[in-house]
């Protein structure tokens, strides 16, 4: 993060020949958005007058409260490196405001500043780091995107064949460029399928960063040609993509889930955080897993969680706790897909932890064993819990978790639930192509 002043924007706008600046915002789905202005407009914008519609917004406002303010954060300034580089592009991340100068209730970024801002109160700070993973797919004649790999590699494969590291590559570079610190890329499990690492950093960062590589990945991609989806289960019978999400609290600058003194090297902090975690994981897993297609990720056979469980042994139950002690001590969750808004992930994901600690919630003991070797009354006697079978459960699992209600605010509650139920039910009166090959001829 930089500490730009608004001279040095002007400046750097000036100095590079930068001619687009988009102001970049995203949505209560993730989707992201931009006004894009000229350096002419760029003062006008660095005082927080640019003004855009807010009803155009899917989730955002009503017809009659729709004018809302840009507050571009300065912090956030960087030139995209894959656009021209003679009339370059720039962007700015902004809070929006009402014309009241009031945060809006629906932005995501100021629901995750609220919730820092209550685990500050508490004497945290939230440190997050995500493992992205994605698919690269080839386009057809059209450049309209497919699902055919270009490639059959595996886990940690090199590629001798096919454009796929190439992409990759150059994906890093462009990220290296804007200031990511990139601590690992590789090919994962399936054909076609990647996974980039950055470092970790402050919460908002993190959010903010993600929404950046995301639009990185397939701004490279598309340069050659392919096309790069977060899609969480985009083909049949493989495994599909997630955002691991590795959490750590600090106190005082130190780590707060680490203790020297316990066997296990896990602080209490820790323990209730994962308690927490555990508690609300039904509720938040609507925004963790927000799409119709997330739930054909988390059922078993494909690596991804389906049991609500925790061990620092194994991989299959939600709550991974990795091996590294001292600074590097943190929760991984592994449930959440790319296709999440991070803003509310993360917020909720805090929240839920933060939830623990105050009620002084205690886990249940670890699940070292493969969880899905075991039956239903092994689970039951183990106390282990499932994760929703469907967005519709999810939905239902949101509504029910008052903590869910209280972070994301009634605007964002009422209008991502709405949104959520219509996808549902246009998914589920539709008609596949699973259904006309199992029926059309057999009845």
């Amino acid at each position: 993060m930089r500490n730009y002043s608004r001279e040095d924007i002007i400046n750097l706008v000036e100095q590079q020949d930068v001619r687009f600046i988009r102001l970049q915002f995203t949505d209560i789905f993730g989707i992201l958005k931009n006004v894009a202005i000229t350096p002419g407009q760029l003062a006008k914008a660095l005082d927080n007058e640019c003004m855009f519609d807010g009803s155009s917004i899917e989730g955002f406002a009503r017809i009659e409260e729709s004018d809302m303010y840009l507050r571009p954060d300065l912090s956030t300034f960087v030139v995209f490196p894959w656009r021209p580089q003679q009339g370059k592009v720039a962007r700015l991340i902004c809070d929006v405001y009402t014309p009241d100068g009031e945060p809006f209730a629906g932005d995501p970024r100021f629901i995750l500043r609220r919730t820092l801002g209550r685990a500050k109160k508490m004497g945290f700070d939230f440190q997050v780091g995500p493992e992205c993973e994605f698919f690269l797919f080839h386009q057809d004649e059209i450049g309209k995107a497919t699902n055919v790999s270009h490639d059959e590699g595996g886990y940690f494969d090199m590629e001798p064949i096919g454009q796929g590291e190439d992409v990759r590559r150059e994906i890093v570079f462009a990220l290296e460029d804007m200031g990511y610190e990139i601590e690992a890329s590789h090919h994962e499990v399936a054909p076609g399928q990647h996974e980039i690492d950055f470092r970790f950093d402050e919460a908002l960062v993190t959010s903010d960063n993600i929404m950046t590589f995301k639009l990185a990945v397939k701004a490279v991609a598309r340069r050659y040609g392919m096309h790069a989806t977060f899609m969480p289960k985009p083909v049949y019978g493989i495994n599909g993509s997630g955002m691991h999400t590795n959490m750590s609290l600090s106190r005082d600058g130190k780590n707060a889930f680490y203790d020297p003194q316990q066997p296990d090297g896990l602080s209490t902090e820790a323990r209730q955080f994962i308690a927490g975690l555990m508690e609300h994981a039904r509720g938040i897993c609507a925004v963790t897993n927000p799409l119709v297609n997330s739930y054909k990720r988390l059922v078993p056979g494909y690596e991804a969680p389906c049991y609500i469980a925790w061990s620092a042994k194994n991989r299959s139950p939600l709550i991974r706790i990795p091996a590294s002690r001292g600074a590097g001590t943190r929760i991984e969750l592994r449930s959440p897909d790319p296709a999440c808004n991070p803003y509310l992930e993360l917020a909720l994901c805090l929240a839920a932890g933060l939830d623990g600690i105050e009620r002084q919630l205690e886990p249940c003991a670890p699940t070292d064993v493969n969880i899905y070797k075991l039956t239903e009354d092994d689970r039951k006697n183990c106390n282990i819990g499932q994760l929703p079978a469907s967005l519709a459960e999810a939905l239902d699992a949101m509504e029910a978790d008052p903590l869910v209600r209280t972070v994301l605010g009634d605007h964002v509650m009422e209008r991502y639930v709405s949104a959520k139920r219509k996808e549902w039910d246009d998914y589920r009166v539709s008609v596949s192509k699973w259904e006309l090959d199992q029926y059309l001829h057999q009845f």
